[in-house]
Formats: C-alpha cells, structure tokens, sequence
C-alpha cells in the first residue's frame, strides 16, 4: 500500500500565545525544531524527540506537532502497531494506531490536543485507514491535572472524538483489565468490508472461548 502523507496546518489561538499546528512533519523539520523540556509522559524528552524522528521516516509514520516559534509543545504519532500487541496481529496494511499524544502543561485546556486530531484528520488519505488508538488509565496524568481516572476518561474520549474516534468494544486482555481503559477507533470512509470483518476479528479474539 502507497502511504500518501498532504501536509496541513493550522494556527491555534491560545491565551499563551498563538501555536502553529502541521503535519505530517518531515524527519529534517523534526530534527530543526527543539523539544520542549515538559514534554516527559512517555520518555525524557531527549529521547522522545528521537523517537519522533524515527516515527516520521517510517513509510507509514506520521507525526503531527503544535509548535511556538521553533520549539514543538505537543505532538500525536500515527504509526503502525507494535509486533507484541494483537492489532498487529492480522498484518493489515490499512491500519495504523494513535501511538501517543501530548501537549505540556502551560498549554492543557486550550483545545491543542483536539486541534492536532482536526489537522491529522485534514489528509484525505486517512480516509483509506482504521485508526485505533488504546486508552490506559496508567499513562494519563492523573496527578498533574488533578482529575479521576472517569473525568480523564471523558476528557480524553472528548478529545479523541474531534478526530473521529469513537469508543469500540473488545475483548483485549489489557483493556479490559481496568473499565476506563477503552479502545477508540476511526474507519476511513474508503476502508473495505474485508478490512473491516479482518479487525473485528482482531477485536474480539477470544470469542469462542466461552
């Protein structure tokens, strides 16, 4: 499968400053940029920055950022999924995951994280895409926003909605191991029936168990 990436963007209005929302980043663009010092949820910052690069070189990889200026104050990654998780089972060209989204503290509240699912969403190739993404209430930042594990819950299915996603159900082990863990999900408007019946099947896997 050909991965088609238009480039898109969009300015942010914030109370702290406009933000330039775009992607998908180039590699180049990515390695220009500095990584703000906040960014810390999945890997100190140094790192993560390389990883995103890495991502962006991937033919499938996209990343979409917010940036102030020349430093990048959040992201979302599109990637395909990681060999140990099951959505990679059924090796389907067509499907890609939400690997992670962030933005830093001083800009939470001004609708970055939904403003960067909008622009993601401005590709008319995403329309030949499932995209799924995995909610684990053990990567949210319960602490730093003060909120319980139901209030992050609705704020992240709020988000995730202004890209599309939407809440599915599934028998993944993980999952379901916490009820505000979930499975979010988009079906692109040109996404066969084939595509479809084949992740269903990846959704419910357990099925004949009982």
């Amino acid at each position: 499968m050909e991965h088609k990436k238009t480039y898109n963007a969009k300015e942010l209005k914030t109370p702290k400053g406009t933000l330039l929302i775009e992607g998908p980043v180039t590699p180049e663009a990515l390695a220009s940029y500095e990584f703000h010092h906040d960014l810390t949820s999945f890997r100190p910052p140094a790192k993560q920055h390389k990883a995103l690069i890495e991502i962006a070189k991937l033919p499938e990889g996209r990343i979409i950022i917010a940036r102030r200026g020349e430093v990048i104050v959040g992201y979302v990654t599109f990637l395909y999924p990681d060999p140990l998780e099951r959505w990679s089972e059924g090796n389907m060209e067509n499907l890609l995951e939400l690997g992670a989204i962030e933005v830093i503290p001083e800009f939470r509240g001004f609708g970055v994280g939904k403003n960067l699912l909008i622009v993601s969403m401005m590709d008319d190739a995403m329309e030949d895409y499932i995209i799924i993404t995995t909610e684990y209430y053990w990567h949210w930042d319960l602490k730093g926003t003060g909120l319980n594990v139901w209030e992050y819950r609705k704020v992240m299915e709020k988000m995730m909605n202004a890209g599309g996603l939407v809440w599915y159900a599934t028998d993944d082990p993980e999952i379901c191991s916490h009820p505000a863990n979930c499975l979010m999900v988009r079906i692109g408007k040109r996404v066969d029936a084939e595509s479809i019946q084949r992740f269903d099947r990846l959704r419910f896997m357990n099925r004949y168990m009982y």
